[in-house]
């Protein structure tokens, strides 16, 4: 399965949960995120782990951008770890 790094771009969290820059590399396990967020992202995660291309944009990309459900107070890029290193993907 593939590794996804969720990247805060953005971040005026109400709870503190999120800072711009925070990085969260995702497996198996939910990030420390609010589960509001996590809820909203976790599809996306979830099919890049599985080979899925998502609309980018007017491209299809192994990569999303997202706002939290709490109007837009945090954004997250997430796109697949393994080929920011060059590797293959599981």
């Amino acid at each position: 399965m593939a590794k996804i790094k969720l990247t805060v771009t953005k971040s005026c969290c109400r709870g503190g949960f999120c800072k711009k820059g925070d990085i969260y590399i995702v497996e198996d396990l939910c990030p420390p995120l609010c589960h509001e967020f996590w809820n909203t992202i976790y599809p996306f995660v979830y099919a890049l782990q599985n080979g899925a291309d998502l609309d980018y944009g007017n491209t299809r990309s192994k990569q999303f951008d997202a706002k939290c459900p709490d109007g837009g107070r945090v954004w997250v890029h997430g796109e697949i770890e393994d080929d920011l290193e060059g590797g293959k993907n599981e």
